[in-house]
């Protein structure tokens, strides 16, 4: 099996998910399903077939499983904390927020020689962390793995999994914090009659704009979502935008330039600029 390329397709199926979908709970549970289905098949290729090699070994554990796995702990994650999150009240989800950032805080704590290992590239306890020769010296660190798999486990690719995961899970705390924080400021945001905006030009062209502010991270230093980006621009252009995610995959389908709009914007720009300084 080509693992790497199988991680690839499954990075792309993920961000079809990502695109086709403005429900994260719905999200997560597809992005849930795709990624337990690589695992099965990766599990099915090596309890079949095996490892060449002890570095091969490691090299699957520590890495290359690694891709569906974070994921799936990912989505996990978001799934539970979205279900669970108050639906009003912005004390109240302030509140839940920090309390699931203090619960991390303290699981890397708990695990920070681990996880200086893995950041400083050491490599010397790699055959005991990554094989699962040395599974049976598995420490349970969370009752969500009381039981896994010794065919398709070692003692801390879980481990590895749920750092990288968190870490990645964090940072969507911390966008969910800034949001409650200002989502009463946005509720209240009233544009007067002097200075009314109208969105003029089409959807797919507002779009295009969304998706450059935030992949350019020129808003919230990138930490605001499409959707945020989508909501705010909505009220204060007075347009509805719909479905961007499946406006930006009819974008990326353009046989022309995928970025037409954004090309007339600095085309337009730089005529402007020209013609100024005759």
């Amino acid at each position: 099996m080509d693992f790497e390329k199988n991680n690839k397709e499954l990075i792309k199926k993920l961000d079809d998910v990502k695109y086709e979908s403005n429900n994260i709970v719905d999200r997560s549970n597809q992005s849930i399903i795709i990624c337990r289905n690589y695992l099965n098949n990766y599990k099915k290729e090596v309890v079949k077939n095996g490892f060449q090699s002890i570095d091969k070994e490691i090299e699957f554990f520590k890495r290359t499983k690694q891709t569906p796995l974070t994921q799936l702990i990912y989505y996990s994650e978001i799934r539970s904390f979205e279900i669970q999150f108050p639906k009003v009240d912005l004390n109240q989800q302030r509140k839940y927020v920090k309390k699931k950032m203090s619960k991390l805080n303290r699981f890397f704590l708990y695990n920070m020689d681990f996880a200086q290992y893995i950041k400083s590239n050491q490599t010397h306890l790699d055959k005991q962390y990554f094989t699962r020769d040395y599974f049976d010296n598995l420490p349970i660190t969370s009752s969500k793995f009381y039981f896994q798999d010794p065919d398709f486990c070692t003692p801390y690719d879980m481990l590895l999994g749920k750092l990288t995961a968190y870490n990645n899970f964090i940072s969507y705390l911390q966008n969910r914090l800034v949001n409650s924080k200002k989502s009463k400021h946005y509720n209240d945001l009233k544009v007067t009659n002097e200075v009314e905006l109208q969105w003029t030009s089409t959807k797919t062209d507002l779009t295009e704009l969304i998706y450059a502010l935030h992949h350019c991270r020129v808003i919230n230093n990138g930490k605001s979502d499409i959707k945020e980006i989508a909501k705010v621009l909505e009220g204060v252009l007075h347009f509805e935008i719909g479905d961007c995610y499946k406006t930006f995959a009819e974008i990326k389908t353009r046989k022309m330039s995928r970025t037409k709009f954004l090309d007339d914007l600095s085309q337009g720009l730089l005529t402007y600029i020209n013609n100024s300084e005759d």
